[in-house]
């Protein structure tokens, strides 16, 4: 068996903007002492908190610890745009279609929002945070159109509905005249991240989960036939370990020199008051996904959501070291704020609230790692940018290896190739970036 040592800690770059706008958390309870536990989930994202849940419904009265190294919602899973989509999404395509077996995604893709769906119920979190509302890919030139339509045409292969928009429906919908057409799909779930991920722990919390949060693992190693997982003030004895920190995952040693760690950018406008609303006409709730997987993400928010607001989120840099620049951030922020005039030149000028930058992890060849690493410890890591849906099925599928239950989920994942290994630096970095400044230039209006 091996020592696993958390060689660096996740290190957030601006605010976790989606939690900031739902006010305070209450007080947060690190681990303190020592103790046991049967399993032990690290991290609190939607991989970890999904993996929680499965293994209370897998072996109730089990003692389940999660160990978040931060605060709930504070990470990645309040930084990201909340689209829990059921369809393709291929980020390395032109136009989202999958390389592999779309259907079977489709399928478990559905399957975490059905999974989602009922903690909503089960713990009572807000309906607002999760909105069955669908999605549109805007198009803003005729190559993304013709993105749309050859993305179109692959869903009706698959027997998926979707609904092309044209100028004036897009205007009705989003107050912004830039779009030239949009792909209507309505599977897609619009989430409030933060207040969904902060509503999952407060369930799991009430029904006897232990959540420490502020509670870093900086290792863990084994110990008369399980594991001891250390934090820097207190440590859990367990048979098992399930790993659900994404692209930190290399940081304790697996898969490294494989794992390409990126991190995305966002800004939020402060709330718009009234005549701001009037200039901006529209509806209240909606989101863009741009046709060009390299283009400009938008949502557009309301009160029951965290007040009403624009999410613009664009441009993409590589940090092996997992560690976001503040100069990435401020050239991406003037990014987008070109490109949010450029969609609503009547708000054109208005000061971002936030600014923030989050980190996603992908492969190669978009496989996941969710599998048992060795004996007792488990991994549901790496979502290839869709840490959403494919972050709550990779906590189930790593909470059902963990409980020897076998299913479509675990079948799936366990089946994958292995990552690809990647170019030795300072040339992975160099290239990768520079690649993806070119694709942000052709994305264009995008």
């Amino acid at each position: 068996m091996s020592k696993y040592h958390a060689r660096r800690l996740p290190v957030q770059l601006g605010p976790a903007a989606w939690n900031a706008i739902l006010g305070q958390q209450g007080a947060p309870r690190p681990l303190d002492g020592d103790r046991t536990a049967d399993f032990v989930v690290v991290g609190a994202g939607f991989a970890g908190l999904s993996a929680a849940r499965r293994l209370t419904e897998l072996q109730p009265g089990a003692r389940i610890a999660i160990l978040e190294a931060g605060r709930v919602a504070e990470g990645a899973a309040g930084r990201n745009s909340g689209f829990m989509i059921d369809l393709p999404h291929d980020l390395a395509s032109d136009d989202y279609a999958g390389s592999g077996d779309d259907r079977a995604m489709i399928g478990l893709n559905r399957q975490a929002i059905a999974f989602a769906r009922a903690a909503v119920e089960d713990y009572g979190i807000d309906p607002n945070y999760f909105d069955p509302a669908g999605k549109v890919n805007g198009a803003a030139s005729p190559a993304a159109e013709a993105h749309n339509r050859s993305y179109a045409g692959h869903l009706a292969s698959l027997g998926e509905t979707s609904e092309m928009l044209d100028p004036a429906q897009m205007h009705e919908l989003t107050g912004s005249r830039h779009y030239l057409s949009g792909l209507y799909t309505p599977g897609t779930v619009m989430l409030q991240p933060a207040g969904y991920i902060r509503g999952l722990a407060a369930g799991l919390s009430a029904r006897g989960v232990d959540v420490f949060e502020e509670s870093p693992v900086t290792g863990f190693a084994p110990e008369g036939g399980g594991w001891r997982v250390r934090t820097a003030k207190g440590s859990i004895s367990t048979p098992r370990v399930i790993l659900t920190v994404n692209g930190h995952l290399e940081s304790f040693g697996v898969e490294r020199g494989r794992l390409m760690q990126l991190f995305l950018y966002a800004v939020m406008t402060p709330e718009l008051d009234r005549a701001a609303l009037d200039r901006l006409g529209g509806r209240p709730r909606w989101g863009v996904t741009p046709s060009d997987p390299m283009g400009t993400t938008v949502r557009r928010i309301d009160i029951g959501q965290g007040g009403n607001r624009i999410v613009t989120r664009t441009c993409a840099t590589l940090r092996p070291n997992t560690v976001p620049r503040q100069s990435d951030l401020t050239r991406a922020a003037k990014v987008m704020r070109r490109k949010f005039d450029e969609r609503f030149p009547q708000l054109a000028g208005l000061r971002m609230e936030h600014a923030w930058a989050g980190h996603l992890c992908l492969t190669l060849n978009g496989v996941a790692v969710m599998r048992e690493i060795e004996s007792g410890v488990y991994s549901g890591c790496v979502q290839n940018g869709l840490g959403t849906a494919r972050g709550t099925l990779t906590g189930i599928g790593a909470a059902e290896l963990a409980c020897g239950h076998r299913s479509a989920i675990t079948e799936h994942f366990t089946a994958e190739a292995r990552p690809k290994r990647l170019p030795p630096r300072p040339f992975q970095e160099i290239g990768a970036n520079t690649v993806l400044r070119w694709k942000e230039w052709r994305a264009g209006k995008e």
